[in-house]
């Protein structure tokens, strides 16, 4: 199970996206979309250090 301040942290930085902050998609699969590839975007970071 995922420690709760895991969940809460990766939602702070979800927010850095703009787009996904502001809702700028007004379509819930593009704006789906985005917050998959914000995502994927921080998952790449985070391992990217590490490698």
């Amino acid at each position: 199970m995922i420690p709760h301040r895991h969940v809460e942290r990766f939602f702070s930085k979800l927010k850095h996206f703009r787009r996904v902050a502001t809702r700028y998609d007004k379509l819930a699969e593009n704006f789906l979309a985005m917050v998959q590839l914000a995502s994927m975007r921080l998952w790449l970071r985070t391992y990217e250090s590490t490698a």
